[in-house]
């Protein structure tokens, strides 16, 4: 008997899972707050024996090396991964016990990095189940290009022969990756949550492509990394300090206005819709609900100072264990309540319109008329635009490129957009607080779409 759990990292789109027998268990590619990982080993009345890492990850800080040191767990660790602690080295082959019957087989899986191994989960002599990390991902394979721009074609080509390599298991085996769920260590994002290696030799393009048409489509397809993912291998290869999930520091409107005088962030966790109804001035809008990490790190010159504002103190508390996944460990100050109470006094909120396509496509039959053209800008990445289309007559800024651009756009009413809202709720935030008069589109891009908006790719 055995089992596997899966613990979701929701905001980064990445998975660890818990798998063992009835006594003791494995915990592979773990998250940070490794709070959660105890929590469910306790639940299952496991104790926790070896702590398993695909390889040095590359979109968040891993938890691994403080779980191994708080269960005594034996940490193994790829052996062709530079690391500075102590760790047991993984080679291609080795196995180790896990529970009364239940094994873990490493195979070196190169691609994602030059390192991976995935890990496969024998009941008896019955392979059952596959850690595949960042190599075989459902219906697709992690990015090949985050270690090295020199070896990104020789990953991509390892990335296919790996892929090959676990296909060769029985076909019921399950396919269980760390990556593929929003993470942008993915190259494409997974379909469905769950799938067999049968399944993949059925859809997967790694395994249904020769090796050149491979290659060639995966590197084609590659986005902007993620300005962050620079300093995430550095901490895990290092070694990252435990955890410090402590309540911040509740600072008050003064002090507010004093961090952002200093050129520090200051970064409202509320809705879009609240947030354009009342902020303070000079604050930024990254939604707490809406992959907080992922947007805030990569646009947060990395080391400055950040100080969270919410409505309450849990929302503060959630944000605060989601950016500490990427390695933004302690929030300067944080301060809860009304909106109204974070201004100094004499102050009143800044606000700006939200509208939908329909609105846009408005303002651009009346500057045919003779009103002042729109200024549009997309904010979504470049793949987005190749292949759903534009608006016709828009600036593409993507939003991580925003921030330091701003100054290229044109005078006027800005309206902004991306795909939903979310990021363009973001950019809205950045525009007004550069004092520009900004609309934020909220509205699905579809809607653009059948209002002719929409100039279409080239195929």
């Amino acid at each position: 008997m055995y089992f596997v759990e899966t613990l979701a990292t929701e905001g980064l789109g990445n998975r660890s899972y818990l798998a063992g027998g009835r006594e003791t268990a494995v915990v592979v590619d773990p998250p940070r707050d490794i709070d959660r990982v105890l929590a469910a080993a306790a639940h299952r009345g496991v104790r926790i024996t070896h702590v398993a890492e695909t390889h040095v990850h590359n979109d968040y800080v891993s938890g691994g090396l403080e779980l191994a040191r708080i269960t005594g767990a034996a940490y193994l660790v790829p052996a062709g991964a530079q690391v500075a602690y102590v760790r047991v080295p993984v080679a291609d082959g080795d196995r180790a016990g896990i529970d009364d019957g239940l094994g873990l087989r490493a195979v070196q899986t190169p691609g994602h990095t030059p390192h991976h191994t995935s890990y496969v989960l024998y009941d008896g002599d019955t392979p059952v189940a596959a850690f595949t990390g960042g190599s075989l991902l459902i219906g697709s394979v992690g990015r090949p290009d985050l270690v090295e721009p020199r070896l990104t074609r020789r990953l991509a080509r390892a990335q296919h022969a790996s892929a090959h390599r676990l296909a060769e298991l029985p076909h019921g085996v399950r396919v269980l990756p760390t990556h593929g769920f929003g993470s942008l260590c993915s190259a494409t994002q997974a379909e469905g949550g769950a799938s067999t290696i049968g399944r993949e030799k059925g859809r997967n393009t790694a395994l249904t492509s020769d090796v050149d048409v491979f290659v060639a489509e995966l590197l084609a397809g590659l986005d902007d990394i993620p300005a962050y993912y620079a300093h995430m291998g550095p901490a895990n290869a290092a070694g990252p300090a435990p955890v410090d999930l402590t309540a911040p520091r509740i600072a008050d409107a003064a002090e507010l206005a004093s961090r952002l005088a200093a050129g520090e962030w200051v970064v409202d966790l509320r809705n879009r819709v609240a947030f354009a109804e009342g902020h303070l001035a000079g604050a930024l809008n990254f939604d707490g609900s809406g992959q907080l990490a992922t947007h805030l790190a990569w646009l947060l010159p990395w080391g400055k100072p950040v100080t969270l504002l919410a409505d309450t103190a849990e929302e503060i508390a959630a944000a605060q264990r989601e950016l500490a996944r990427v390695g933004i460990d302690r929030p300067a100050a944080a301060v809860t309540g009304p909106a109204e109470q974070w201004a100094p006094d004499g102050e009143e909120l800044r606000s700006f319109r939200r509208a939908d396509f329909a609105a846009l496509a408005d303002a651009v039959a009346a500057a045919h008329e003779g009103d002042a053209a729109p200024v549009v800008v997309d904010v979504r990445r470049r793949s987005e635009r190749a292949t759903a289309g534009w608006v016709t007559g828009s600036v593409h800024l993507p939003l991580h490129e925003l921030p330091r651009r701003i100054g290229e756009l044109p005078s006027g009413t800005v309206w902004v957009h991306c795909a939903g809202g979310l990021r363009a709720a973001i950019a809205a935030s950045f525009l007004d607080a550069a004092g520009r008069e900004v609309i934020a589109v909220d509205d699905g891009f579809a809607t653009a779409r059948e209002l002719g908006l929409v100039a279409q790719p080239v195929r």
